[in-house]
């Protein structure tokens, strides 16, 4: 009988918070909701060695974090969420402890897929943001497949940040923009000679110099827009070459709490000084 009426003070307690958290989102609706918030997960291991668990656990907890935080930002209204789940600078850490994190990020993935997870729930589109090729076959093939098989999904967009530096997204970009650009002369020089045309270089050249649309086309993160809040936790303050090229006009916020503490209270936190500030980044985007 006592565990009856625990677990029915437990549902009546859950409900009450949810329909709490739900109201909350809906005065906070009556400001401007940001389209597109990006995580930088910093602390999980000091959260590990604060409450002295094992090795993986600080992660363990901050997936759970970021599940949490997931299922907020789709009640609030936000379509796309962007995570830095693992720097192209964190495969130097340790090999045991990057082999870990790999094998945690295999073990996630893979239970994504399955039907009671928050992607079929919620309607979440995945995608790994990154050199992917510097992942292992494994979690290469794994991201792959969680992609395909989450791609008609369109309710909330969650891009993951593996193998990623802003520098090499640049890079990356710059590199493809050139290509692209040297494969349209090349077709156009060619049809030009099948036809005994003549198309001046100066005027070829006029016509296929790289732009700034080229280069952001051809970015890891084209497929989603500038975010309107980044944070980072533990108080840290660098963006550790993170969207660097996407990051010039939103709202920093850098909370105390490590990954796994960040939660509501934090995110609506967020959200209210983006709020304060909407007027003014919203001038300074239409200067651009």
């Amino acid at each position: 009988m006592d565990n009856k009426k625990e677990n029915l003070a437990g549902r009546l307690f859950g409900s009450f918070i949810r329909y709490m958290r739900r109201f909350l989102f809906r005065v906070l609706s009556v400001g401007p909701i940001p389209n597109h918030l990006a995580f930088i997960l910093d602390g999980n291991r000091r959260y590990a060695r604060k409450w002295d668990l094992g090795e993986g656990m600080g992660h363990r907890a901050g997936f759970l974090s970021l599940m949490s935080l997931m299922k907020y930002c789709y009640e609030l209204g936000v379509k796309y969420v962007t995570i830095y789940a693992f720097s192209i600078d964190n495969f130097k850490r340790r090999p045991e402890e990057v082999q870990s994190v790999m094998d945690l990020m295999l073990e996630k993935i893979e239970g994504l897929l399955k039907e009671e997870s928050i992607v079929n729930q919620y309607g979440v589109r995945v995608y790994f943001i990154g050199n992917l090729n510097l992942l292992s076959e494994t979690v290469r093939l794994a991201t792959e497949k969680a992609m395909k098989a989450t791609s008609n999904n369109d309710k909330i967009i969650l891009l993951v940040c593996m193998a990623y530096t802003s520098t090499d997204e640049i890079v990356h970009a710059a590199q493809e923009s050139c290509n692209n650009k040297r494969h349209e002369i090349q077709s156009v020089m060619k049809m030009n000679d099948a036809q005994n045309g003549d198309i001046g270089k100066k005027k070829l050249g006029e016509n296929y110099v790289i732009k700034l649309a080229d280069i952001e086309r051809n970015m890891y993160m084209g497929v989603a827009p500038d975010p309107d809040i980044l944070i980072r936790s533990s108080g840290e303050t660098r963006l550790s070459n993170f969207l660097l090229w996407q990051t010039s006009n939103c709202l920093l916020y850098s909370p105390k709490a490590l990954w796994p503490e960040v939660g509501l209270c934090h995110l609506v936190w967020a959200v209210l000084n983006f709020q304060r500030v909407h007027t003014e980044l919203e001038k300074r985007r239409k200067q651009l």
